[in-house]
């Protein structure tokens, strides 16, 4: 149910764009449904909002949906644009459009797709600023940390701003993929310490993954195990005195299923993770379907705020690492008791 916080940000960002809100036509709907069209769904509503002429247009989406088709519509863009990658203009995050991306583009994938829901919610603040510190799977598009955002979006009127892999920001097949800038637009920070630290400073919720890529990295097989905490985020929390709320994610591990991860092919392409599957034969025949994943159900279970140390505490990297390691093991038995009810 969207709030009335919500409402009145959405009513704020369609009087400041261009014509009305995105609304799903039917074929946003098919787009929805069959794997290969989320590309084209995540550019559309780009387009609906940005003047984009580097951008994919309709003869390009067409050969989208038929197999082998993505390369000959990249073929064919290269060629329009003269022989160029797209423009990779500067772009900032932008609320606004975050909301609206929110509202009209995540709420049918969460809603339909991926049936996400919040658990505990007696244990979520009512403000921030926060890290919101979750466990990571999925061997695919960050799909638990966007979904999570969408629900806290939600439930509380939050804007988000998720920490995220370099590759998700510049690499080639991203920059292709996407629009430009796209993931700066939607509030991501770059996962390197600087650019943390300065989003840390600014905004109210951040959300955060503490195993890093050693997360996706596991696997299937590994899929239920916490990996090593960095303790950045430890540091962080103490220098700003900004509250830490662990969330528990049931659910990622099926995003992309039976994937293991192909380290030398991985470093290669240089990409965060790899992931190889029965689905990877499909993805052969439609690239587009980078951005997609498996059905499932994603739940969140809200864990109580970590205490906050006192001001100028100043601890140093040992105790940080422990402490780190301390929140870990705690979560791991959440994990544990999580996948016994299942």
């Amino acid at each position: 149910m969207i709030n009335q916080h919500s409402e009145n940000l959405l009513n704020t960002q369609l009087e400041n764009a261009p014509g009305e809100g995105y609304i799903f036509s039917w074929f946003d709907w098919f787009c929805l449904w069959y794997p290969p069209g989320w590309l084209i769904l995540f550019n559309r509503h780009w387009q609906h909002y940005h003047t984009d002429l580097d951008g994919w247009n309709w003869l390009e989406y067409g050969l989208f949906l038929i197999p082998g088709g993505f390369y000959l519509a990249i073929l064919i863009r290269w060629l329009r644009l003269g022989f160029r990658s797209p423009r990779t203009e500067v772009g900032e995050f932008d609320p606004k459009y975050q909301q609206a991306f929110r509202q009209e583009v995540l709420g049918p994938i969460v809603k339909y797709y991926f049936r996400g829901e919040l658990q505990q919610v007696e244990n979520l603040p009512q403000t921030g600023p926060l890290i919101v510190a979750m466990n990571h799977a999925g061997m695919c598009f960050p799909w638990d940390f966007l979904t999570l955002g969408y629900l806290l979006g939600e439930t509380r009127g939050w804007v988000i701003q998720p920490v995220a892999s370099p590759a998700l920001f510049e690499h080639p097949w991203v920059i292709w993929w996407l629009p430009p800038k796209w993931s700066q637009v939607l509030g991501g920070v770059r996962a390197k310490l600087d650019d943390f630290e300065a989003a840390i400073a600014q905004s109210e919720i951040i959300l955060y993954a503490p195993e890093g890529i050693r997360g996706p990295l596991k696997g299937w097989r590994r899929r239920y195990q916490l990996e090593k905490f960095d303790v950045s985020f430890i540091k962080l929390s103490d220098r700003y005195q900004i509250s830490i709320l662990p969330v528990v994610c049931i659910g990622s591990e099926s995003l992309h299923p039976w994937a293991v991860n192909f380290q030398k092919l991985q470093r290669l392409v240089k990409l965060p993770f790899l992931p190889f599957s029965p689905l990877m034969l499909v993805l052969i025949l439609f690239p587009s379907m980078g951005i997609w994943a498996m059905r499932t159900r994603l739940r969140y279970f809200i864990q109580p705020l970590e205490p906050k140390e006192l001001p100028n505490s100043n601890k140093g990297l040992t105790v940080a690492y422990r402490q780190a390691q301390q929140l870990r093991e705690k979560l791991q038995i959440k994990i544990n008791h999580c996948f016994k009810e299942i």
